[in-house]
């Protein structure tokens, strides 16, 4: 929400004319922070139209809360979390009290510690939970001035804390020119001029001649109330000029006609004055000792440089500052070339090689006045730490500077293919084209362009070019088989993953098969990818039969194979169990994969493992389960920003038989899925509309959804709905279909020993044969799906059964499993097939009222409050459902408070009585 209003605020440094509503809205946020609240808010307006004073006015009225402080500077905002670690620093002595893979995120990326870089939001949970440990003490408050130049690792990070604040008694305060990207939708309050009556008493009290009124009134309308430009800019008019009006600035010119007042009395100052607010303007982080012992290299030293002062526009005390923001930019921009290289080799010269590398690296890169191998080493070297500190943007920029420091051909092009690989991790897709396209420039080796084809069809992908990304990868990975045949053999894997999400036809999908087939054997024997490349090419080439011993052998493999692997191309090796109708390994295999994602913090890839765990606990029937999926998979999206498919929404609300919700929410992911060209989406959407109709009982809406899917080696979605076709063709009378489908679902399933592959071919065997065979079919199908963890197939086996039963007039028997079926459904909370199983109940002569779901008390818990309360029933501590749900620990006790409430509940004890363990829970293992 954005407040436009009129602030007294005077500029940095300049005061406050009256308390007008920002500063109401400040104390506002103040007070709630002190009765145990959280408070955001992002200050942005013009420079010097008094952010500075505002967020001070913040900081003076907090007398009783811990203030912490930090300040966005220009020439960081391409060193990974500098400015978060100026912000954190006080606090570093904490993080011992964090979980162990927090506290461990936050000391590698502060150069504490040498490990693998950690993903980002682990860190930003880390943060979180070290400012919430923090405000338990004390209320806090967080100030960030000049937020428009903080490193985008801090902003994530901080933006990450701001959205995933609740009940903490913390404030976070915000001020920037414009709202940064990642703190947009925060509550925010924009900034503008002073009011007329504060705007003429300023200017009156820095003029030096007494104005006529209507040439008061244009300066005050001209700089539309800015206070710093109502104090600097008379400053550099004479009397005659102000006196006239003459000379006065135009609004859009302001901030230019503001530094040009600078500039003036910049020129003003003696020459070591003007070298040392250089050398401090050059300087970043504002370090008394580090500015004068580079100043003094150049011959500034105090006893000269500050005889007269610096006309208030410099100040030494515990930090270097500025005036204001704009004299930096006025002093560094004013500078020759010359100077400013002088000063920067000056700085390197000064800082600690071994303390602080990178700004050293930094320091000699701007002062390098042509290509320098040697700087280009170094700046080589820093890109490899800012990445293990989980800073690829940072690596990108180290290396673009690289690059254009390199005098070598070959190597300048390795370094600017390495640099659009940094800035493609961070999610910067335009900067990774820029360096892509310079590195194609100079690539002179086949093998340089190969992988920059390689990157190319990567960011195809990532853009959402879903058609032509497989084609691309294909040709990528040939090229590649020259060169490095396991980094080719992973670029098929993910070739042939990404062509099941094309909208294109299955050739590509044959083509990435056969020359997957024509693949050399791999040295030393085939390994965990290997298989299941080999697997995916016979699955398309020769079918399921052919594949499914490859598949065996490739499992076991896969249930425990190394988390780096999982993280790097797992998502790609989903569909083996799937292709094995193991609903147990299967469910086994999603689950370590979700847990592993969380560990690690991978957010990018925990949204895939979350959808294929969702539709396994879907279709076992755990639908509290399922829903805390759903919800985990919400606040992923809304902590990283990225959208997410929703296969397991699609499936649950389908199975739940809610119809208004399913249907609307079918139709919106095809209409957006077949846009963006996502088939897999379509497919799962086709999916969920053939399960909702059927449970429904509306056979001819089920049947067009179901037929919608052809490709049965496009994704292994659409074997699992060929029964869905089976049993609604079966019940319109189109046989000829329903044989069809069958004949698809043997091929899927026949060579499975499992009861699963078993249970479903029966029980859609049973749907088109007749007497004792039909019989002896259904009987086998709910024998089989009584042994697996699949309940809702096996009340839909009941419920089959039953209907059968009583078309063939067996009326007591058929009753027994209606009853069973109907039982099962309202446990699991399948409204539609309950009510289903209902009516055939009814027409069998046997009256039976409607049930409701089950756990009617808890209904009136939100999807957080019940994912937080199953995770505190289950026994897991405050810290550990925070971590898993991305929140603080006081957060999740303030959520518990409110489900006990609801619950009419007072321990978590009690939590296993108010929401049973399911059925489908009590067998997990």
């Amino acid at each position: 929400m954005t407040h436009p209003v009129d602030g007294p605020g005077h500029g940095r440094g300049t005061g406050l004319v009256g308390r007008g509503p920002e500063c109401a809205l400040l104390d506002e946020l103040i007070a709630n922070v002190r009765s145990g609240e959280s408070g955001v808010l992002v200050l942005h307006g013009t420079p010097g139209v008094g952010k500075s004073a505002l967020l001070e006015y913040a900081e003076r009225s907090a007398t009783d809360m811990r203030v912490l402080r930090a300040v966005g500077v220009e020439s960081e905002m391409e060193l990974p979390f500098a400015t978060l670690h100026h912000f954190c620093s006080p606090l570093l002595d904490r993080a011992k009290r964090l979980p162990a893979p927090q506290r461990e995120a936050l000391e590698t990326v502060f150069g504490m510690r040498a490990a693998p870089a950690p993903e980002r939001f682990l860190v930003a949970l880390g943060v979180l939970s070290l400012l919430s440990d923090t405000a338990e003490e004390r209320p806090l408050l967080c100030v960030v001035d000049d937020a428009q130049w903080m490193d985008h690792a801090s902003a994530q990070v901080l933006g990450f804390v701001a959205r995933r604040s609740q009940a903490e008694s913390m404030g976070l305060l915000f001020g920037a020119r414009e709202r940064p990207r990642d703190l947009l939708g925060l509550p925010d309050l924009a900034v503008t001029g002073l009011r007329d009556a504060d705007a003429h008493a300023l200017l009156d009290s820095v003029t030096r001649v007494r104005l006529d009124q209507r040439v008061r009134d244009r300066f005050v309308a001209e700089t539309r109330g800015n206070p710093l430009a109502l104090l600097e800019l008379p400053r550099g008019l004479s009397v005659t000029q102000l006196a006239g009006g003459f000379g006065l600035p135009h609004a859009d010119m302001l901030p230019a006609r503001i530094e040009e007042s600078f500039l003036a009395r910049i020129a003003d100052l003696p020459d070591q004055t003007r070298l040392l607010l250089l050398v401090a303007a050059a300087e970043p982080t504002g370090d008394p000792a580090l500015v004068w012992q580079a100043a003094s290299r150049l011959g500034a030293r105090p006893e000269t440089a500050l005889v007269d002062g610096t006309d208030g526009l410099l100040s030494f005390g515990a930090r270097v500052i500025f005036r204001h923001p704009l004299v930096r930019s006025a002093v560094y921009r004013s500078a020759r070339a010359d100077e400013r290289r002088a000063v920067h080799k000056a700085l390197a010269e000064a800082t600690d090689p071994h303390t602080d590398p990178d700004r050293r690296a930094w320091h000699l890169a701007s002062a390098a006045a042509a290509p320098d191998e040697s700087v280009a080493a170094e700046l080589e070297r820093s890109a490899d730490r800012a990445q293990a500190r989980g800073g690829p943007a940072a690596a990108a920029a180290f290396l673009r500077r690289s690059a254009a420091l390199t005098v070598d051909t070959a190597r300048r092009a390795e370094r600017a293919l390495a640099a659009a690989n940094a800035a493609f991790r961070a999610g910067d897709l335009d900067a990774a084209r820029e360096l892509l396209a310079a590195a194609e420039r100079d690539a002179e080796e086949e093998f340089q362009r190969a992988r920059a084809y390689l990157l190319r069809s990567r960011i195809t992908f990532a853009a959402g070019f879903n058609d032509q990304a497989p084609p691309m990868l294909l040709a990528a990975a040939r090229r590649l088989e020259r060169f490095d045949m396991k980094l080719a053999r992973e670029t098929y894997l993910v070739a042939w993953a990404t062509a099941t999400f094309a909208a294109s036809d299955g050739d590509v999908l044959t083509e990435i098969s056969r020359a997957v087939r024509e693949l050399p054997a791999p040295d030393g024997g085939p390994g965990t990818l290997d298989l299941v490349l080999e697997g995916y090419a016979l699955l398309v080439t020769e079918g399921y039969n052919a594949a499914l011993p490859t598949f065996r052998k490739v499992m076991p493999a896969l249930v425990d194979y190394p988390a780096q692997d999982l993280l790097a191309w797992g998502w790609a090796t989903c569909g083996v169990s799937c292709a094995l109708w193991d609903d147990r390994v299967m469910h086994e295999t999603y689950a370590r994969a979700v847990e592993v994602a969380r560990s690690a913090g991978a957010l990018t890839e925990l949204p895939i493992y979350l959808a294929s765990l969702g539709i396994s606990t879907v279709m076992a029937g755990d639908l509290a389960a399922a829903t805390a999926i759903v919800a985990e998979s919400e606040a992923v999206a809304a902590a990283t920003g990225m959208p997410i498919a929703q296969h397991t929404k699609l499936l649950l609300t389908a199975v739940q038989g809610k119809e208004t919700e399913a249907a609307d929410l079918i139709a919106d992911t095809i209409e957006w899925a077949s846009a963006d060209g996502q088939t897999n989406a379509v497919t799962c959407a086709h999916w969920a509309a053939a399960v909702l109709y059927n449970g429904l009982g509306r056979y001819e809406r089920a049947l067009p959804a179901a037929r919608t899917i052809r490709r049965i080696d496009q994704a292994f979605v659409a074997m699992w709905v060929l029964p869905e076709l089976v049993e609604a063709a079966s019940r319109v009378g189109e046989e000829t279909v329903a044989r069809e489908a069958l004949q698809g679902l043997v091929d899927a399933a026949g060579m499975c020993d499992t009861d699963w592959a078993r249970g479903i071919l029966a029980r859609s065997r049973a749907l088109l044969s007749e007497g004792a065979a039909a019989e002896d079919l259904y009987r086998e199908a709910v024998e089989r799906f009584g042994r697996t963890r699949l309940r809702p197939e096996l009340a839909r086996a009941h419920l089959l059964y039953g209907e059968w039963l009583r078309r063939e007039r067996r009326r007591a028997e058929a009753q027994e499993h209606l009853h069973a079926a109907y039982g099962m459904f309202v446990s699991i909370g399948m409204e539609a097939f309950a009510e289903r199983a209902r009516r055939e109940l009814l027409v069998s002569g046997e009256a039976v009222g409607k049930r409701g779901p089950a756990a009617p008390s808890s209904d009136e818990l939100t999807e957080q409050e019940r994912q937080i309360a199953l995770l505190a029933r289950d026994g897991f501590s405050n810290s550990e459902v925070a971590a898993r749900l991305f929140l603080s620990p006081r957060t999740v006790e303030w959520h518990l408070r409110k489900v006990f409430t609801k619950l009419a509940i007072t321990s978590r004890r009690q939590l296993r009585t108010a929401l049973p363990v399911s059925e489908y829970e009590a067998t997990a293992g």
